[in-house]
């Protein structure tokens, strides 16, 4: 999957791309990101990107000729990948939102600054809007860098054992099953030990223990 993020900010995308999952997904080849600094498609002498808006207000908005040409530009190298917004008024990010947009050949992920973007650039080029909860950050950097990460880990083959993305303690709970405790080394902490039927190995008895104790 090819990730395209549009950004006046890449250090913080590329930062993150750097460690952990999304680093080792990279080298593995099961993605490829790319980042695109807006201002670098500003027509302005000083690549500015916002301006006051039309009527007043507070704040400034993020201006529509650095946008569109910066988001045509990657739309020739990610054709296929649908433009998302990230935006607090989008439809809210959730494992199911995941899951359809890791079936995707790529994303276009927009991250906004500011006060928004102007409405043209809604109109003419957004696909999606998406929120990762009902607040407001400093821009949309963060709740791409949630989605790319949640998308990839879907990915086939993103965490070695294909089950891992799908049958986890984390995503089961998303998917409204119900859980089990969870436990590991050592079998004693600060007094408390493990079930004893964890420790004897027995599958069948572990299984009804599992049962048992699902919440």
């Amino acid at each position: 999957m090819r990730l395209d993020f549009i950004t006046i900010f890449p250090r913080l995308i590329e930062d993150y791309l750097s460690d952990s999952i999304m680093k080792r997904e990279l080298l593995k080849g099961t993605i490829e990101a790319h980042t695109h600094d807006i201002r670098s498609y500003s027509k302005d002498k000083h690549h500015k990107v916002d301006a006051r808006p039309y009527g007043g207000g507070a704040g400034m908005l993020m201006t529509p000729q650095p946008l569109y040409d910066c988001i045509m530009a990657v739309k020739k190298l990610n054709p296929k990948a649908p433009v998302i917004y990230m935006a607090p008024r989008g439809r809210t990010f959730t494992y199911k939102t995941a899951k359809r947009l890791a079936r995707k050949e790529g994303l276009i992920i927009l991250c906004g600054r500011y006060e928004g973007i102007d409405e043209r650039i809604r109109e003419l080029c957004i696909d999606e809007e998406i929120s990762i909860g009902k607040y407001v950050l400093a821009g949309g950097e963060l709740p791409a860098l949630v989605v790319a990460e949640a998308v990839t880990r879907l990915l086939p083959g993103a965490l070695g054992d294909e089950r891992s993305a799908h049958e986890d303690s984390f995503t089961e709970a998303l998917d409204g099953k119900r859980e089990y405790p969870h436990y590991t080394r050592p079998p004693v902490f600060k007094g408390l030990a493990v079930p004893e039927v964890l420790q004897k190995g027995n599958h069948a008895d572990i299984a009804r223990w599992r049962k048992d104790k699902l919440t």
